[in-house]
């Protein structure tokens, strides 16, 4: 930067120059301005695979052992591996759904979130009957290994 005069003469005509071209919102004529493209500067909101990586092991180790005792039959203890293997399992679904609602993901038949609708009853109730058949079914056959 230097320390000598400057040429405000020079700076006042050329904003003279320019002022009749412009509004107080910018420029008078709309054909000098080019078509404006909205972008969305944030990513999408995806489950990354940091995510889902814990949530598909933990769900296949535990589906694991929840079926190999039913499946062969294990002895005495198969009843209780079983019902780990039921708890880890369900464990990793509601992380699962968690993580999901988490980025913006719903349950089909259910309202986005922050979109102020009500969720239908009937799809509720659904979702509420076949969660309480699949632990009933889950429940009954551990019961039956004893």
């Amino acid at each position: 930067m230097e320390a000598g005069p400057h040429d405000t003469d020079q700076q006042q005509r050329d904003a003279a120059d320019i002022a009749p071209r412009l509004s107080p919102d910018g420029p008078d004529d709309e054909g000098q301005l080019t078509d404006e493209v909205e972008v969305e500067l944030r990513p999408a909101r995806r489950l990354r695979i940091w995510q889902l990586a814990p949530i598909v092991a933990l769900a296949a180790v535990g589906s694991l052992m929840f079926a190999f005792p039913l499946a062969f039959g294990t002895g005495e203890g198969g009843a209780v591996v079983a019902m780990l293997g039921l708890l880890i399992s369900c464990c990793a679904a509601g992380w699962g759904v968690m993580a999901a609602r988490r980025v913006g993901h719903t349950w089909p038949g259910l309202p986005a979130r922050g979109s102020g609708e009500r969720p239908d009853w009937r799809v509720l109730a659904l979702y509420v009957g076949v969660g309480a058949v699949l632990v009933a079914l889950a429940i009954w056959r551990v019961a039956r290994l004893r």
